[in-house]
């Protein structure tokens, strides 16, 4: 299944999979047209294949370069963007899982010492597994193993899923590293970056002042631009407007064609703006991006 990236400004509020059997499988597609997706987190876990090119993962707010044979293994809850080098593309096949899946509510010792500190991060496992790392081999091994009962669907496929996760969890145990200084700094960073992006989610049809933003954080506006520019790569007030363009082109393919009525709807005030801004977004205006949707 060949997706563009979703809309993760916020904690993605959508479940992956089904409640008996939450995994999904997702494939990501980045080019110069598509270059980023931005900072979100979930309730889930995620695996990864990097299949093509390279790009930059960015995990609670430090960056890992990636390219094609990587594997990048992200706990529940961690805060994480994508971003592409200048004309570069990117294709990854990722498979979201939730650790309740694999037993983490139970009250045994496998949950207690392993799989609910790994989702609090008491422990940080390796994000990114390099060819060189030293359970590259085997960790890939899982991962094909994970794909193949994902795509042909055998008698207990599910059984085999969840016991290659657990495998791959076992696997990279061994070279987790318990929280520091600072990953605890970083995880308060990402928890302030989480409150802003939060309330920008919730209010991106308002009249947003980047003061109350910078309110959601208990810091100076001034103080608060510099932050959130440093976590994310790019400016609040850019975030907003992304984010409000992302929401018009939500609606468009939901089937709404008047465009000053979208414009208003998702927070821009002028409508010469709205279709500059749009344009410089998806490269086409409104009108030609809703002709395209019918064609």
């Amino acid at each position: 299944m060949r997706m563009l990236p979703p809309l993760p400004e916020q904690k993605e509020a959508r479940h992956h999979g089904e409640a008996a059997f939450p995994v999904q499988q997702y494939t990501t597609a980045l080019s110069p047209a598509v270059p980023e997706v931005f900072a979100h987190w979930h309730d889930e876990a995620e695996l990864t294949l990097i299949q093509e090119g390279s790009c930059t993962y960015q995990i609670q707010l430090e960056e890992y370069p990636v390219s094609a044979g990587d594997l990048v293994f992200i706990p529940s809850a961690l805060l994480h963007a994508i971003s592409l080098p200048k004309g570069a593309e990117m294709v990854s096949d990722t498979y979201v899982f939730h650790m309740h899946f694999l037993g983490q509510d139970a009250r045994d010792l496998c949950a207690t010492k392993y799989l609910l500190p790994l989702s609090t991060q008491e422990l940080s496992p390796p994000y990114v597994i390099h060819p060189s790392h030293p359970v590259y081999r085997e960790a890939l091994r899982l991962y094909l193993a994970i794909a193949f009962a994902w795509r042909e669907k055998p008698h207990g496929y599910e059984l085999v899923i969840r016991a290659k996760l657990l495998e791959l969890i076992a696997l990279l145990l061994p070279h987790c590293r318990e929280s520091t200084r600072l990953s605890q700094v970083n995880s308060e960073h990402s928890r302030k970056i989480k409150q802003a992006l939060e309330y920008i989610a919730r209010h991106y049809a308002e009249d947003i002042a980047i003061a109350d933003v910078a309110a959601q954080c208990y810091f100076s506006e001034y103080h608060f631009m510099r932050f959130f520019k440093r976590c994310t790569g790019i400016s609040c007030g850019e975030h907003i407007k992304t984010l409000r363009l992302e929401k018009a082109a939500e609606r468009f393919a939901a089937g709404e064609t008047d465009i000053l009525s979208v414009a208003l709807s998702v927070g821009f005030r002028n409508l010469s703006y709205f279709y500059r801004s749009f344009r410089a977004k998806y490269g086409v205006t409104p009108k030609e991006y809703i002709k395209s949707l019918q064609a």
